[in-house]
């Protein structure tokens, strides 16, 4: 009798890392949903790979001489059995819900080629330091992917294993970025799903093969090149594929940039990083005249001197409010805020239109999930209904209420506020995100788009039934956000440092933490 064919593969690709290798093994054990198979591919280290992998019994290792990551990769894939396949780099992991995430991705999504999630940076201490947010595909995922990176860490995808080998898998002339080729590759011929829960976790260390900046903007401009012809023969290619160019220099150009003036400020190394800037420099250019142009004291531009560029137009980028380019900006901010408030979700607790922030931020903390939509259909409905005369929703019942960008749909917004205090238990928290600036749903919610809510009015909704004290407001989003977001386009076409300034006098959304009084 033949042996049953194994539902999950993890490749982990090892080069003198047996020193990270550990903890990579374990974090692969330690998934809520077993994998099947593990081979660790050792691509000619120096160091014992073999010390490290004796010890999980599970996992096979396979050595091979020094042929590079993409070499490496192919040699588990051509080696593995697994109906999917995942790869991990050594000196990172996985999260314990990966596997489980990804093969719910599947089910959902039975037509594609790889499914991916959202990721954290974490230090060699294992503490978290940064969770950029998601980047989905949008409706055309060559067209995503084409705009730029999406997937952002490699240890989050999952893959067909069948695709990706009819496809070719990794392209081993490639020393970098070729899993940005894979995923142009299969994007082109099959659909792709993500969802934003992080499944993996990326060290950051000196070593990291993504601190040659020069290297990596070469590497990543030669990949993105390849697609110029296929990309072409269609208008909304061809946009992204100069969208995604741009995107790709300044990314780079960033980080290199900020290298400069760190090592200058630090006084580490200036002549080398001035050399990665020259290097930077020949690939791109304008942009990387731009990012060293002083700014003049005030920082505007003279009269008739500002330059509309893409931006001198009277429609929008996208009508969709940037989910066809990826995440919208004001899901950058409402996860924010949701993971600043993480702890409040806990206990039983009520979400509108879907569970996903709940489940998302939420975890183990929460005991009791329900859902509210004013019609019925969705399958996690639990009661079908409006917040603005509140019936059937039972009084103090939640010990949570996430409530984003719902608010402003509803036209006596004070009966709605009355509603949430009602349903919470005493100590119950209200989570809730509303617009202040957006295009107005041209979609099922568009008739119903009553208000923007600037974050005094937020307050003053609040402090009706809930007490002043037990209130917070904050604004999230600047001008450069808003009209990033107005005009749709997406929050990774922004970089951070411009995300993350918040300017009340001109936010994107607002958001409010609302305490229901304990009873004396």
């Amino acid at each position: 009798m033949a042996a049953e064919t194994p539902g999950v593969t993890i490749v982990i690709n090892t080069y003198n890392q047996a020193h990270f290798l550990e903890q990579a093994l374990e974090s692969v054990a330690a998934q809520s949903v077993a994998v099947d198979e593990v081979i660790v591919v050792d691509d000619g280290s120096h160091d014992a790979p073999e010390k490290v992998v004796e010890r999980f019994g599970a996992a096979r290792l396979i050595r091979q001489p020094n042929q590079g990551l993409a070499a490496a990769r192919n040699t588990g894939l051509h080696a593995a059995r697994g109906t999917f396949i995942g790869f991990l780099d050594a000196d990172d992991r996985l999260l314990a819900r990966m596997v489980e995430v990804n093969l719910g991705q599947f089910e959902r999504n039975p037509d594609c080629a790889f499914v991916y999630g959202a990721y954290l940076f974490i230090d060699t201490d294992g503490r978290v330091i940064g969770q950029p947010p998601l980047c989905a595909p949008g409706p055309d995922a060559y067209a995503g992917f084409l705009s730029g990176n999406l997937v952002g860490m490699h240890g989050t995808v999952l893959y067909r294993r069948e695709i990706l080998l009819a496809e070719g898998g990794f392209d081993p002339s490639l020393r970098a970025v070729e899993d940005h080729d894979v995923y142009l590759r299969l994007a082109h011929k099959h659909p792709v799903a993500a969802q934003d829960e992080p499944l993996a976790a990326y060290l950051r260390h000196d070593a990291n093969m993504s601190n040659d900046i020069p290297f990596m903007l070469d590497r990543a401009l030669a990949v993105h090149e390849r697609h110029r012809k296929t990309a072409g023969s269609r208008p909304d290619w061809q946009e992204a594929f100069q969208l995604g160019k741009l995107e790709w220099q300044g990314h780079y150009v960033g980080q290199q940039v900020n290298a400069l003036k760190r090592a200058l400020r630090q006084r580490t190394n200036p002549l080398g990083a001035l050399a990665g800037t020259l290097r930077v420099a020949r690939r791109a250019p304008r942009t990387t005249l731009r990012a060293l142009k002083p700014k003049s004291r005030s920082g505007a531009p003279a009269v008739g001197r500002v330059r509309f560029g893409d931006l001198r137009r009277t429609t929008p980028i996208t009508p969709d409010f940037g989910y066809g380019r990826g995440n919208p900006v004001d899901r950058y901010y409402i996860e924010a805020f949701l993971k600043t408030n993480a702890a409040d979700i806990r206990g039983r607790v009520l979400e509108i239109g879907d569970s996903a922030y709940t489940r998302r931020f939420g975890g183990d903390r929460v005991t009791q999930v329900d859902v509210l939509n004013r019609y019925a259909g969705h399958p996690e409905t639990t009661f079908v209904g409006d917040l603005g005369d509140g019936a059937g929703l039972p009084s103090e019942a939640f010990d949570c209420i996430v409530l984003t960008q719902t608010l402003h749909l509803l036209f006596d917004m004070q009966a709605a506020v009355a509603t949430l205090w009602r349903v919470l238990r005493p100590g119950g928290v209200l989570l809730v995100t509303v617009p202040w600036i957006s295009q107005i749903d041209r979609g099922e919610w568009g008739d119903e788009w009553m208000w923007s809510i600037s974050p005094k009015a937020l307050n003053r909704l609040l402090n009706g039934p809930f007490q002043p004290a037990q209130t917070t407001v904050d604004a999230y989003g600047n001008v450069l956000a808003a009209t990033a977001f107005i005009y749709g386009l997406a929050e990774h076409e922004l970089q951070p440092a411009e995300l993350d300034v918040h300017d009340p006098r001109c936010p994107v959304l607002v958001a409010g933490r609302a305490v229901r009084a304990a009873q004396a």
